[in-house]
């Protein structure tokens, strides 16, 4: 017999985790997610499927907005202009999202607690080795070796994704810049045009286990915190060069490892 969760939850709270967590990822191109997970199972004691499927539906409302609002600086006819690249990374991480969500409904609550802890410890890596690489005009892989190695790397991305609720920025734009020579800006914006797909083919899955029910119990807390989140994301987003990256990804690692930790104990 499934329990209900009925446990109430300070809406004051919610918006301001959510605004917090927002400019973090704000001041890094990322949507926050990576760090609204850990703040759902430690702080607000949800469970940890719930927490990923809270925190997938407040992904996709900051990634939905995300793209109209970098309009000004990348049009959508210059992703437009990208979309092999958009073709070869989906064809991997539409699959990936699929079978990651189901995974992630097939796990024990405490294995999957143990693989959120890990998968943070391996984001916080790559925040501080692989975000923002230089830019490069060329790329070691060509033809079809970039075309397999583009639908793994998306597979994987889209894995990671699910079993998160995150868009995948963090992991998206390394690759689209090493492994594809995109420009940076440009990458921040193809890498939301994959994440928004990639997460709607998650979400659907996830709509077919009990949990979804989740969305439905606290749609109140959803709303507010989504809404702190995208206020949180402009914030940082304004806040953007105040804080040198040299400084801040070491410490945003930290976080991830910390709340690692915590995630890894809570299960």
């Amino acid at each position: 017999m499934t329990t209900i969760d009925t446990t109430p939850r300070n809406p004051v709270a919610a918006f301001g985790g959510g605004a917090i967590i927002g400019a973090l990822g704000g001041l890094i191109g990322l949507g926050g997610a990576e760090f609204r997970l850990p703040l759902l199972i430690g702080m607000f004691r949800f469970a940890a499927l719930e927490a990923v499927i809270l925190n997938k539906a407040m992904s996709l409302v900051v990634v939905a907005s995300a793209l109209p609002f970098r309009a000004g600086t990348i049009s959508f006819a210059t992703i437009a202009d990208h979309w092999t690249v958009l073709a070869n990374l989906l064809a991997g991480s539409l699959l990936g999202a699929w079978f990651g969500a189901g995974w992630a409904t097939k796990l024990k609550s405490e294995t999957l607690y143990r693989v959120i802890a890990v998968i943070l410890v391996l984001i916080a890596i790559v925040l501080v080795l692989g975000h923002e690489p230089a830019s490069n005009t060329s790329t070691a892989l060509t033809g079809a070796w970039q075309i397999g190695a583009g639908v793994v790397a998306g597979f994987i991305i889209g894995v990671v994704a699910s079993l998160l609720g995150v868009a995948g920025g963090e992991l998206l734009i390394p690759t689209l810049v090493l492994l594809f020579g995109a420009d940076i800006k440009l990458a921040g914006s193809l890498s939301l045009a994959v994440s928004l797909p990639t997460m709607l083919v998650g979400f659907t899955r996830y709509s077919q286990d009990a949990s979804f029910a989740v969305l439905g119990r606290h749609k109140k807390f959803l709303l507010i915190m989504a809404i702190g989140s995208l206020v949180g994301t402009f914030i940082g987003g304004q806040l953007l060069g105040l804080i040198p990256s040299p400084l801040l990804l070491p410490i945003l690692a930290a976080i991830l490892i910390i709340s690692s930790v915590k995630v890894w104990r809570h299960g």
